[in-house]
């Protein structure tokens, strides 16, 4: 296609939908790094984070603290809340407060962690040149100069850890040690419930000094948090109750995964908007569903080593044939086609593990059941419409 065909393309677009939304008053609204003003149903969160952070609003340190807890419920947003109303307390009572946010899925090597940390006080890192010695000694002296107290927000770092071991955490949760002026506290976000365990013991004590579990919203909760988002983001007339109701359903069988609510309802919407509807509809939300699934499903299996991509083809193929395989079976085929293709195979535990990460990323159901006499065994099932989503995505392996 050449420049005024694209050109074309676009001026089309325009002229068909314009360029005023008639379904989005705010769509930033519905997206996951919104902080609202109100987050209903984590009240109880807020409070025990808000009792351990307290007293960084006058500048002294609090322990460090671990939120754990299945993908979208409200961990991020609860920890961006809660520091953000204490850096404006602080500014308020003239107190040094800041912090910095650290998603270490997107910024996946210690390098970029650390440069993001070090950047949130002003630092200019260069994206890649330097030892990660020279930027943690850059960090260590604005931080000196600045002579305030630091909150890290470290987001999905059970994945950094498990991509790239846990010695800059270790160094985080040390570094008070090197300054003087300043201090720093750590918060820690996981969404694998057995992530602690393994850790360093040494990290594993600095890091969970408090703990908050966040459980999974319900059906009924889901769809509050859907409802308020959507006031502020369509138009009045735009979408009604029963459309919300049917996405906050479909996210609620998902382990009541608000992010995933979110996702739904903003897709829908865009649906609805390209297909130049005036209201949208649960047709709309359905279509959504299977974009979002599949995108879902790609970006997980995009970032899964070879090795674990073997066992989610072995457990896939399995599962779909039988309707249901076990870790004894997954394991015993995958070690054959392991060994076939001259891999290192995995360990049982290792693979079992494998399988439980899936089970919590929503791309299997993993479920424990009594076999009697033969002890208990993980059930492991997928749904007909992921199977054929992580077959397209794994057709080369």
């Amino acid at each position: 296609m050449n420049e005024s065909k694209s050109f074309d393309v676009i001026e089309e677009i325009i002229k068909k939908r314009g360029v005023t939304s008639r379904i989005f008053a705010n769509r930033e609204i519905l997206h996951p790094d919104y902080v609202p003003d109100v987050l209903p149903h984590r009240e109880g969160e807020i409070k025990k984070l808000a009792e351990i952070l307290v007293v960084s609003a006058k500048g002294e340190k609090p322990s460090n603290v671990l939120l754990y807890g299945l993908t979208g419920t409200g961990k991020t947003v609860v920890s961006k809340y809660v520091v953000k109303k204490l850096v404006e307390k602080a500014s308020s009572i003239g107190s040094n407060l800041g912090y910095a946010y650290v998603n270490t899925r997107k910024l996946d090597t210690p390098y970029k962690v650390l440069a993001s940390i070090a950047s949130s006080l002003g630092l200019r890192i260069p994206y890649t040149g330097l030892a990660i010695s020279e930027v943690y000694r850059k960090y260590i002296n604005a931080l000196e100069n600045w002579s305030g107290l630091h909150i890290v927000i470290l987001d999905e770092l059970d994945y950094f850890v498990k991509r790239n071991g846990d010695d800059l955490l270790y160094k985080l949760l040390r570094i008070n040690e090197d300054l003087s002026k300043s201090r720093v506290s750590i918060i820690g976000i996981t969404n694998n419930l057995y992530f602690v365990e393994n850790l360093d013991p040494r990290v594993r004590s600095s890091l969970g000094e408090e703990e908050i579990f966040f459980p999974p919203y319900n059906a009924e909760q889901l769809y509050t948090i859907l409802k308020q988002r959507a006031e502020k983001a369509f138009h009045p007339g735009v979408i009604d109750d029963s459309v919300i109701s049917y996405c906050a359903a479909l996210a609620a069988r998902e382990n009541g995964d608000a992010r995933r609510a979110l996702d739904l309802l903003r897709v829908a919407g865009e649906i609805a908007e390209r297909e130049n509807a005036l209201v949208i509809s649960i047709e709309h939300v359905k279509k959504a569903l299977a974009e979002v699934e599949e995108g879902r499903v790609n970006q997980v299996i995009a970032t899964l080593p070879l090795q674990q991509k073997l066992v989610l083809k072995v457990a896939v193929n399995l599962a779909t044939r039988k309707g249901f395989t076990t870790t004894g079976e997954v394991y015993s085929v995958y070690l054959e086609e392991a060994r076939r293709r001259g891999l290192e195979p995995l360990s049982q535990r290792s693979v079992s593990q494998v399988l439980s990460q899936l089970d919590m990323m929503g791309i299997l159901i993993a479920e424990v059941r009594s076999m009697g006499r033969h002890g208990l065994t993980k059930v492991i099932k997928v749904k007909e419409e992921v199977a054929k989503l992580v077959e397209k995505a794994l057709a080369d392996t």
